[in-house]
């Protein structure tokens, strides 16, 4: 597939301008359907030759057996948010805060992220959330243009329908913005995650500290903002990904009905579908299917949804995110292994598939030509332990 963006955002790695250059040997090269005993060669931070064998050239490092495979990319994780706002009603530094979000996943594999942000503002009560994406989108990119970044970052704009604001605060985004996707999110009480009031309940109560009265009443106002904005903001919100040139995602689809909706709206993937229903739909529709890589890891959903092992062992499962643990995803892709005993079809799920749905067409892939974004990853049983994280061969961990 052909990228949403400009071939000029796409060569800066980290996205710093330098490129690297240099071989990974007597490795087992994680391929798109195979694992080979090989060496890898990057220059100028693009994959120039892959070739069998145990030889080590001179110059190139001896991986001494271990995995070498894509870099991972992320398509959906609350982590910059949980660093701007690392407790309840606590505001962090934002450059700070990018930083050590950048850092983080850099050190758990991941060298491509579309950070997710809430835009669709609720300005009263408990559950107020306030417009925060359009300043924290400009300095992100501010710091991607002065190159202070280890891994690629994208947005990703959660376009909350149940809210006051939402068509006015995507307004503000622009294609040249690397918005890759826009995700439908509706967290109407009693549907889709929030089905059961019981589990709303106890996420708001942890989050904002509702009482009964006030959990009540945050209820009655998410009601009434979905009857007055509900259906516009879906439309417009749908409209608006198609001005940005992003991807479309559904969110918590729970009924075929809900899927009918998302194939009808043009959604390329599905975060999170909650019932097995959904998945089913969703794979009718050739809608690719995403989980979490903590429901997974745990295996079962926090909140009571349909487990991922299940989707996955019934062929349902197409991507993995981290969600709310940047670790989780290369753990994920090795419990993935155990369950297909495939482990090129377990990595696409957080190399490859992911890629392919942001209409990434440059990375994902161990093949000539590709970005040199790689990891290197020895076993301990189960369990990979990440040795090294090159970013267009440029060694960022």
């Amino acid at each position: 597939m052909n990228s949403p963006f400009p071939a000029s955002s796409l060569t800066k790695a980290g996205d710093s301008a330098a490129s690297g250059d240099m071989c990974l040997a007597n490795a087992q090269i994680v391929l798109a359907d195979r694992v080979v005993c090989g060496a890898i060669t990057i220059e100028q931070g693009v994959i120039a030759e892959i070739t069998e064998g145990g030889t080590v050239p001179d110059g190139a490092l001896d991986c001494g057996g271990d995995l070498v495979m894509p870099g991972l990319v992320e398509l959906h994780t609350d982590n910059v948010e949980r660093h701007i706002e690392p407790r309840p009603e606590v505001d962090w530094p934002h450059l700070p805060a990018l930083l050590a979000h950048d850092a983080e996943l850099a050190s758990t594999g991941i060298t491509t992220v579309f950070d997710a942000m809430r835009v669709g503002s609720i300005h009263s009560g408990k559950g107020r959330y306030i417009d925060y994406a359009r300043k924290l989108a400009d300095e992100l990119l501010a710091a991607r243009a002065e190159g202070m970044f280890r891994i690629s970052h994208f947005l990703h704009l959660r376009a909350e329908i149940c809210s006051e604001t939402l068509l006015d605060e995507l307004a503000t985004f622009g294609p040249e913005d690397r918005v890759g996707i826009v995700s439908l999110m509706d967290h109407t009480p009693g549907q889709r995650q929030f089905r059961d009031l019981t589990a709303l309940k106890t996420y708001v109560s942890k989050k904002r500290g509702m009482n009964d009265a006030e959990f009540a009443q945050h209820v009655q106002d998410l009601l009434s903002l979905q009857d007055r904005f509900g259906a516009r903001h879906q439309t417009g919100a749908v409209a608006e990904a198609g001005r940005l040139g992003a991807v479309l995602a559904s969110h918590d689809d729970t009924t075929s009905e809900h899927v009918a909706t998302s194939a009808g709206n043009g959604v390329g993937f599905a975060e999170f579908p909650t019932t097995l229903e959904a998945a089913e739909a969703c794979r009718g529709r050739g809608i690719a299917v995403m989980m979490g890589a903590p429901n997974l890891i745990r295996g079962g959903s926090h909140s009571g949804n349909v487990a991922a092992q299940d989707l996955a062992k019934r062929d349902l499962l197409d991507i993995v995110s981290s969600d709310y643990v940047p670790s989780a995803l290369l753990l994920s892709a090795f419990h993935l292994a155990e369950i297909w005993n495939d482990l090129p079809r377990a990595v696409a799920t957080v190399t490859r598939n992911p890629a392919q749905a942001a209409r990434l067409s440059d990375r994902g892939l161990l093949q000539v030509g590709m970005r040199g974004d790689i990891l290197q990853v020895r076993q301990a049983g189960p369990t990979p332990i990440l040795r090294g994280v090159w970013s267009q061969g440029l060694r960022i961990g």
